[in-house]
């Protein structure tokens, strides 16, 4: 059973999470291996480099969103595809995330993660809600 009182402070506090995370990366990405870096990264793992440029934008502008609460719950549909894409250069590579090249339980859990405050909807202190589908 849900938890009506408790919920939404779960959801803000799964929201900043994630928010810092994708944030983090995506700073990471534009700030010490750089776009083309990232885009030589995206590249030697089979996918196009391009799509580097909006992968950045949307880490650093997507988990800006999350810590704002501006359209978390549609920033969070879009981070599980993102993350799930993102996961499947690691599913090779087995579990541990210390395995060379990591492992893939990371993403996935971040992936579900991001589901799951899809599901949730906005939380508490959100600036902009998300309108319910």
């Amino acid at each position: 059973m849900i938890d009506n009182r408790t919920a939404p402070y779960a959801a803000l506090a799964l929201r900043l999470a994630l928010g810092a995370m994708f944030l983090a990366h995506g700073l990471t990405k534009l700030l010490v291996f750089t776009p083309a870096g990232t885009a030589g990264f995206f590249e030697s793992v089979g996918f196009p480099g391009m799509f580097a440029y909006p992968v950045i934008a949307f880490e650093v502008l997507g988990g800006l969103a999350l810590l704002l609460g501006v359209y978390a719950r549609w920033v969070a549909a879009v981070a599980v595809v993102q993350l799930l894409l993102a996961s499947t250069v690691h599913f090779g590579n087995g579990w541990g995330f210390t395995n060379p090249n990591g492992g893939w339980e990371y993403p996935i859990f971040l992936t579900l993660a991001a589901l799951a405050l899809a599901l949730l909807g906005d939380g508490k202190l959100a600036l902009k809600r998300s309108a319910r589908g």
